[in-house]
């Protein structure tokens, strides 16, 4: 009886082949006021003249992020204090 012809011998590729290499960045997402500037489709210039984004500002000034000088524009104070953990 024959013998199979053997296959080559291939060295197992072990560890990890990104091992000292940079890591590639992440996809830029964002920010919930973005998105509802996007939604809302305001211009930087018409921010402080929308009732509806000063009004999302208001309920949000503490949870999401809202530029500092659009509160200052606006007057809106934000509690510095507030965190997620209680």
């Amino acid at each position: 009886m024959a013998r199979p012809a053997a296959l080559p011998v291939i060295p197992r590729k072990r560890g990890n082949p990104n091992w000292g290499k940079p890591f590639r960045p992440g996809p830029v997402l964002a920010t919930e006021f973005e998105l509802q500037v996007k939604q809302l489709r305001l211009t930087r210039h018409a921010y402080t003249c929308s009732l509806e984004l000063r009004r999302w500002c208001q309920l949000n000034r503490n949870r999401r992020y809202i530029p500092e000088w659009l509160l200052d524009a606006w007057g809106i104070p934000v509690d510095a204090n507030i965190t997620d953990a209680e």
